[in-house]
């Protein structure tokens, strides 16, 4: 018996975010700039000789099982799996699965799409299916999205698919991902230089993103000018990261904050303000919530050896931060055979 395995990196948004959800992406076409960092989200799947799946989550700390059959199930919350498991499973089996991530929920690091991508990169290695990373991205976010009526853009499922750093084009629900190859020189200054803080506050991105799309409904015209700013935003830094010019990008990053804090007013609070501008004093040259807003994880990139200062001013107002490195990779997918059968093969042998 085999288990199989997948990873799907988080991802950290520098510009462009809310330009991705619909209406905006329908009407005027939405540009996210994003990277995918060395935190992922994992699925462990073994077959069982039983009629049910099981579904054990460490981040919710519980077990959904439902019929392999008929996919009924007592509990009525949304399971991933279940959804993934009525697309792609040819023949009804049962089955073991295990979930867990590196973020906890609601930490705007797009870790829920990056679950669901997981999920799907476990059974497309499992039932041989030879999905490729646009395949793989449609069909999370058409299930999360869609069918399981969960609100939200669609760059985190193809970021997650993709991995590393990528310009993105929305026009409605077609995507097109731009992968860029950034010098490696550049991708280390990025590190070196940026900071990743928890704010230990997290949040219902959905809350946020009813209100952009109220706005965009109602054609406010203040906060869909933002959002063409920021979309503009997205376009510049892809410019200044292919040529090497960090320092420019960390002050777009201040000026792209300023404008996602006008999409809608349960963006940002008042812990958030404090946050940033500590950081801002204490040589921060920009930042950014990432994800919908409210809460979650912020970045900063830093002056010229000023990281130090920027961590010991966060940290006085108990933000915690994550060390991180940028991720190259999209979601990767695997099978091993289980140990004792390794143990039984080497017991042959001997």
């Amino acid at each position: 018996m085999e288990i199989y395995r997948s990873r799907a990196p988080l991802r950290i948004s520098f510009a462009g975010g809310g330009t991705d959800v619909n209406p905006y992406a329908s009407r005027y076409g939405g540009l996210v700039l994003n990277a995918t960092i060395n935190k992922f989200a994992y699925t462990s799947l073994v077959r069982s000789e039983q009629s049910d799946i099981s579904v054990t989550s460490y981040d919710f700390d519980k077990t959904t099982h439902f019929c392999s059959s008929t996919l009924e199930s007592p509990f009525s919350d949304a399971c991933f799996v279940r959804s993934v498991y009525k697309h792609l499973m040819g023949q009804a089996c049962g089955l073991k699965v295990i979930t867990h991530n590196d973020a906890p929920p609601g930490s705007g690091l797009g870790s829920s799409s990056a679950m669901m991508v997981s999920i799907i990169g476990a059974f497309n290695e499992m039932e041989s299916l030879s999905m490729n990373a646009y395949e793989i991205g449609r069909l999370a976010h058409d299930i999360e999205r869609l069918e399981l009526k969960q609100l939200g853009g669609m760059q985190d499922q193809y970021a997650a698919a993709f991995g590393g750093f990528n310009f993105m084009e929305f026009d409605g629900d077609s995507v097109l991902v731009n992968r860029l190859k950034i010098d490696p020189w550049v991708v280390r200054e990025l590190e070196y230089n940026m900071i990743l803080v928890y704010t230990q506050k997290s949040r219902l991105s959905s809350t946020i993103i009813e209100d952009q799309i109220k706005n965009v409904e109602d054609k406010k015209a203040s906060n869909i000018d933002a959002m063409h700013q920021i979309k503009q935003h997205a376009l510049d830094m892809k410019r200044v990261l292919l040529r090497g010019k960090t320092n420019e990008f960390g002050e777009l990053l201040h000026e792209a904050w300023q404008q996602k804090k006008q999409m809608a007013s349960s963006i940002t609070n008042a812990e958030l303000d404090e946050m940033y501008e500590a950081a801002r004093k204490a040589g921060a040259i920009g930042g950014k919530v990432s994800g919908a807003g409210g809460g979650g994880f912020m970045m900063f990139y830093c002056e010229h050896n000023k990281k130090r200062e920027v961590v010991s001013a966060l940290e006085k107002l108990g933000a915690r931060v994550e060390s991180f490195k940028f991720e190259l990779d999209g979601v990767e997918s695997w099978r091993n055979q289980r140990v004792e059968q390794h143990l039984r093969h080497r017991l042959m042998i001997a």
